[in-house]
């Protein structure tokens, strides 16, 4: 099994703001805020966190092809 990648960039859809995130290898992250126009970000409707919503890689679960906290 190979490592999960645990940078991703994220893009707000408000401003277009990227930044890049680490993320967490145990847990979702349903919340962010951008750190340029402070919107609260969560993840879109289908997805398990903001890293697979608005993320260049989707969270460290969802690239093992593992359950994620929200999904199953």
């Amino acid at each position: 099994m190979h490592k999960p990648i645990l940078e991703s960039i994220l893009t707000c859809p408000h401003c277009g703001h990227q930044n890049i995130e680490q993320m967490p290898e145990d847990a979702c992250q349903y919340f962010y805020e951008c750190t340029s126009c402070k919107q609260l970000l969560k993840p879109k409707n289908g997805d398990c966190c903001v890293f697979c919503s608005y993320g260049s890689i989707p969270c460290p679960p969802i690239q093992l092809k593992q359950r994620c906290c929200d999904t199953g």
